[in-house]
């Protein structure tokens, strides 16, 4: 798989550089522990087995040149990493501030805040959930920082089924998270782009407001803490999640 290593000298903000780029793993670890070796330094890789599927790592050295710190900054953590981390959120949250865990409820907060009509749903004390937009910010401003200084520039990798298949309905860009054949401001004035991006977004607020939760609110904070319409909440989102990715998504693409 094509590689790039990238050097950064700690304590320079000009050190960084490119030292090896598109080769093979294998050749490009073993040409930087030699180049490592030229400089004076005594490199050795940590971890190499976690690095099998990376595409790039940054090689971090001290005033000594040693290898002392190796991270992949482009790659999806593991299930039993992440999984973990989301769900501690809920006991987090319990034990610092009796906050309940949600991310939908934030644009009521907004409307709540910006909207001077005396509408009945709005009418609440929403300064006590100042603390949920601080967070929701976290997450935009969180978003964009991967977005630009992430991001991994190699094209998504997909089961070759899942190809062939999308390929069917002129899907063959994957060259970003979100296909560009599907979401695009180009495919937004078209009737399926239109359908999906706004129709959706439509369908999405309302549906949270109406279960009085999201994917976040039920699935992670409702479940954990044993509540019966966050179970109800949950079943139906994954039979709306099948029904639409297997009989109305086809239908929508081909018109």
């Amino acid at each position: 798989m094509p590689t790039s290593i990238i050097g950064l000298q700690r304590g320079s903000s000009s050190g960084c550089s490119v030292l090896y780029k598109n080769m093979k793993l294998s050749e490009a670890c073993g040409a930087a522990i030699h180049r490592l070796t030229e400089l004076g330094g005594e490199g050795g890789l940590i971890a190499l087995d976690t690095l099998r599927t990376a595409s790039t790592f940054v090689l971090i050295f001290d005033s000594k040149n040693e290898l002392v710190m190796l991270e992949i900054i482009r790659q999806p953590w593991p299930w039993y990493v992440a999984g973990p981390l989301i769900g501690l959120t809920v006991p987090a949250l319990l034990i610092l501030g009796n906050k309940s865990f949600g991310i939908s409820s934030s644009l009521r907060h907004i409307c709540a805040m910006c909207i001077p009509a005396k509408i009945p749903f709005f009418q609440y004390d929403w300064k006590k959930e100042l603390w949920n937009m601080f967070f929701v910010l976290g997450i935009f401003f969180g978003g964009i920082i991967a977005a630009a200084f992430l991001a991994n520039p190699a094209p998504m990798q997909l089961n070759p089924a899942l190809i062939k298949e999308l390929s069917i309905y002129g899907i063959t860009d994957f060259s970003s998270l979100v296909p560009v054949d599907l979401v695009s401001w180009d495919k937004l004035f078209t009737l399926p782009g239109f359908i999906m991006m706004v129709g959706g977004g439509f369908l999405v607020g309302f549906g949270t407001r109406y279960a009085g939760g999201c994917t976040s609110g039920h699935a992670i904070m409702g479940l954990s803490t044993l509540q019966w319409p966050s179970l109800v909440a949950t079943v139906c989102f994954m039979i709306g999640g099948f029904i639409m990715a297997n009989w109305i998504l086809p239908f929508i693409l081909m018109l």
